[in-house]
């Protein structure tokens, strides 16, 4: 495939920038793929790995002539970066990022990206529980959504070059305005991940008390619970302070909903509950219909991680 960015900068080597460079790599979608951490241990790992043709000591340093510069870092953190970097970006660049949450990375991120070079904020729907420069891996992006978000005035070709881009690395690409991306995302991602970090939690109480039993019979319900509430709690921290909106609204309506299966299994309501989950199930079968998922067992994860 042919080079689409001379020099790629990625700020952040955590599992979607190591998974970026590898599958740039792979498929020779750049010439040079840069890339920075804030910790020394990370960078000496990506050196130690070969995650990237080059590990630049800092931000600064990493821009430094890039055509295209993603910051894969917490949203927390993406307004400090962003006020390092802006100066010494390159005309005609491209900024971008994979954030779970779009409007406040416009409002943080906008300010400082000087005219004459494009933002254009970008999510990949796409993860593992696991993270550091070690958890990449080539594949993580095919078949996966890849959610582009262009900001007032953007550049038509610049979006199409981005685009080209994430289609390189396999993912389906589509377009969302800023507020409708959070809202959704709020309902697929953010109140899941809120819901599995607090049924964790009300279990390791519970463990307490039962002396270790609820991880020693944990079910496939529990297990699922788990592995997402493994994910990084600094990203996840920052995700909810700045999707706050969005989410408490689906808080609210999961609760209303919650309120009404006590309600159900308080006066053994049966019809009810079975109308509910058959209801429920085949939103499962349409996600694996359109190839988010699938029903092998683990969903694939163990062959996905190559395994």
């Amino acid at each position: 495939m042919a080079v689409i960015y001379e020099r790629v900068a990625l700020i952040g080597l955590g599992l979607i920038a190591g998974s970026m460079a590898l599958a740039m790599r792979r498929a020779g979608l750049a010439g040079e793929v840069v890339g920075y951490a804030k910790s020394a241990e990370t960078r000496a790992i990506a050196r130690e790995i070969d995650l990237c043709d080059r590990v630049a000591e800092s931000a600064v340093d990493a821009v430094d002539g890039a055509d295209l510069v993603v910051l894969c870092v917490p949203v927390g953190a993406m307004e400090a970066v962003a006020r390092e970097i802006g100066p010494r970006l390159k005309p005609g660049a491209t900024v971008s990022d994979v954030g779970s949450v779009k409007r406040t990375v416009i409002d943080a991120v906008g300010p400082y990206i000087p005219d004459g070079v494009h933002f254009i904020p970008a999510h990949p729907l796409a993860g593992t529980e696991h993270s550091g420069p070690r958890s990449g891996f080539a594949e993580l992006f095919e078949q996966r959504y890849t959610i582009i978000v262009p900001v007032e005035g953007s550049d038509p070709a610049a979006i199409d070059r981005l685009t080209f881009l994430w289609k390189g690395m396999g993912a389906l690409v589509e377009e969302m305005d800023p507020e409708h991306h959070d809202l959704v995302l709020a309902v697929t991602s953010h109140t899941p991940h809120l819901i599995a970090y607090t049924m964790v939690g009300v279990a390791d109480d519970l463990r307490r008390v039962t002396d270790s039993e609820v991880i020693k019979y944990s079910a496939a319900g529990f297990r699922d619970f788990t592995r997402i509430a493994a994910s990084d709690p600094v990203m996840w921290r920052d995700v909810f302070l700045n999707n706050k909106d969005a989410t408490l609204e689906i808080l609210g309506r999961f609760t209303e909903e919650l309120f009404a299966l006590q309600r159900a299994i308080r006066q053994e309501d049966g019809d009810h509950l079975h109308e509910y989950f058959t209801r429920t199930r085949a939103i499962r079968r349409g996600i694996i219909e359109a190839g988010q998922d699938t029903d092998a067992p683990d969903f694939g994860r163990i062959k996905a991680k190559g395994d």
